[in-house]
């Protein structure tokens, strides 16, 4: 990404500043739990070559349980569900939002995950700079996992051997776009489940969707993996989040069983 000067004006204090934008990014966690949104996912299999051998998409209504987020399949290759597999949907669904009441915040539902959350209360900052992103001043800076962290969850342990580099929004002290890769490579389960590869990247996009709200919009990722100690996996997603929508139900098992075009919407 092409950097672009943000201005010669000094930095503020950059444990303070990382304090802030934490209580922001958590303060959106609890937010975006009154949302419902679309995600639009575009998975392509690449080969040893680096060539496309194959491309999926699908089309996910997007709800968060517990701090979890739970995306419900609504179309795959521009086609919807049809009744057999959407009964199977929603039984899937039904029992993430059941396993998602009963998980801890900090504790990934399904695999390692990455969040912006994690990454900023374990990342150890350097080379703090000022440029301009997306038309907007930002605070920008390199960073890496910090190995003395205390960690209690296979997320928590990923996000130690995490490095990259983060956008702050300089007015509104939240993040803007976060870029990460691991240095290293992570074993799931000792390697005996799977082992994501150093190189593997991946980018976060957030930004103001509704009345100044920031919300997140997108994100892309290339994954390699090697899953069972057998199958190896080379991936490049990419992900598309919009159309926020407020949200009411009677309870959040109705609105893991019934899809999102049914919801009471304000």
């Amino acid at each position: 990404m092409a950097a672009q000067q943000g201005g010669n004006g000094p930095l503020p204090d950059i444990r303070a500043l990382m304090q802030q934008v934490l209580d922001h990014q958590r303060e959106l966690d609890k937010v975006r739990e009154s949302y419902t949104y679309t995600t639009f996912q575009t998975v392509q299999d690449i080969d040893s070559n680096g060539q496309v051998k194959k491309t999926q998409t699908e089309e996910h209504e997007a709800f968060f349980v517990g701090g979890h987020i739970i995306e419900r399949v609504v179309k795959r290759n521009g086609q919807p569900l049809n009744g057999h597999d959407e009964e199977k949907e929603t039984e899937r669904v039904t029992k993430l939002v059941e396993k998602a009441e009963k998980t801890p915040r900090d504790q990934p539902l399904e695999g390692p995950s990455i969040t912006v959350t994690r990454v900023l209360e374990l990342m150890e900052v350097r080379n703090p700079r000022r440029e301009m992103f997306r038309g907007r001043p930002a605070i920008v800076f390199d960073f890496v996992g910090r190995k003395d962290a205390k960690t209690h969850s296979m997320a928590e342990d990923a996000s130690k051997k995490l490095a990259g580099t983060i956008w702050i929004d300089d007015a509104d002290r939240q993040v803007a776009h976060l870029e990460v890769r691991f240095v290293e490579d992570f074993r799931v389960a000792g390697g005996l489940f799977a082992n994501i590869q150093k190189g593997s990247s991946f980018r976060f996009d957030q930004g103001p969707v509704e009345d100044g709200l920031w919300l997140p919009t997108g994100g892309e990722g290339n994954v390699q993996a090697r899953v069972l100690l057998v199958k190896g996996i080379r991936q490049h997603v990419v992900e598309q989040d919009y159309d926020f929508k407020r949200f009411r139900v009677e309870t959040e098992q109705k609105h893991a069983a019934e899809p999102a075009h049914k919801l009471q919407h304000p």
